[in-house]
């Protein structure tokens, strides 16, 4: 079914073009303005076809419908944790070992095919769009986008906290600023050095202990592997991480987990924030790393919000 949304025009734009509403309170880019004047009922003012040069006034109502997608992706039912959907985005709590999207190899076992069988099964024409991605190791919080404008408005603006177990004894906070690189385009590994791409990730410990601590994280960048990489650029791997040199006696995947997200809803404008508790496998290693946390339950680490320091920069 396709997604229509709806405006009535507040005096700010009394006079303008439909253009700069368009482009300016829907928030709409270029191409999907495009796409909507191919559209027969792509934009309606007052029940109307409308021409994006032509003027709107105060209280004059004004349809978009978005344009049907395609699904590419084979459906394939699996369980799946969803946090939050309506017409707009869906988020969902990825369990560790779940790849994102169908490679030569995961075929039909991944993410996209999860969400395909889901979304078929609701009769939504929606197609897979995960706004930031997470590795398949790592758990946590995927935000996916519903239509193709939600998806470009999301784009870069979603806050992300993570909990990580890297080896070693982390207290206070910090900052890793150190570019990423991919040695080798024929793998999937990456390094830090002073070439690449930039890279900021901010940490504050939660529980510092000898052999690992508790840190909460948040990448003020998007790079591959990018939390993995800062901390294995520091000595101190996180635990379970193969691929980057860590201890694998406790957990035998990258302590890694998205905790977090924050975003402006992309149709609405409203703030929101979720929050998903550190998983069985991450809490029973820090258990064995000698991290005695509060009640030894996920939900009962702090969470100061992003109004605490450092995590605001």
């Amino acid at each position: 079914m396709r997604r229509k949304l709806n405006y009535q025009i507040p005096p700010s734009y009394d006079g303008k073009k439909v253009l700069h509403f368009l482009r300016g309170e829907a928030k709409l880019s270029c191409r999907m303005v495009t796409r909507l004047k191919q559209l027969e009922d792509g934009i309606l003012l007052n029940g109307v076809k409308v021409r994006t040069i032509d003027r709107l006034h105060t209280g004059d109502r004004l349809a978009l419908t978005l344009p049907d997608e395609k699904n590419t992706i084979s459906g394939e039912k699996m369980p799946l944790s969803i946090v939050f959907q309506d017409e707009d985005i869906l988020i969902i709590n990825k369990p560790a070992g779940l790849a994102m999207h169908p490679t030569h190899n995961h075929q039909g076992d991944t993410l996209a095919n999860a969400v395909a069988a889901y979304l078929n099964e609701q009769g939504s024409g929606a197609v897979f769009r995960a706004v930031g991605r997470l590795d398949k190791c790592t758990s946590g919080l995927v935000v996916l986008a519903l239509h193709g404008m939600a998806a470009s408005i999301l784009a870069g603006h979603i806050e992300k906290t993570y909990l990580a177990l890297p080896s070693g004894y982390f207290s206070g906070n910090g900052k890793i600023e150190k570019r990423i690189y991919r040695p080798d385009p024929m793998k999937t590994l990456r390094c830090a050095g002073e070439t690449g791409d930039e890279a900021v990730t901010l940490w504050q410990s939660l529980v510092a202990g000898n052999a690992a601590s508790l840190v909460r994280v948040r990448p003020l960048t998007g790079r591959t592997h990018q939390i993995r990489v800062h901390f294995a650029s520091m000595g101190a791997p996180l635990l379970g991480d193969e691929m980057y040199g860590g201890c694998r006696d406790w957990i035998d995947r990258a302590a890694l987990h998205c905790e977090s997200v924050r975003l402006t809803h992309p149709v609405t404008g409203k703030q929101m924030f979720f929050s998903c508790p550190m998983p069985p496998d991450m809490m029973q290693a820090a258990k064995q790393a000698g991290l005695l946390l509060d009640a030894g339950t996920p939900d009962s680490l702090p969470f100061d919000g992003y109004g605490c320091d450092p995590l605001d920069g």
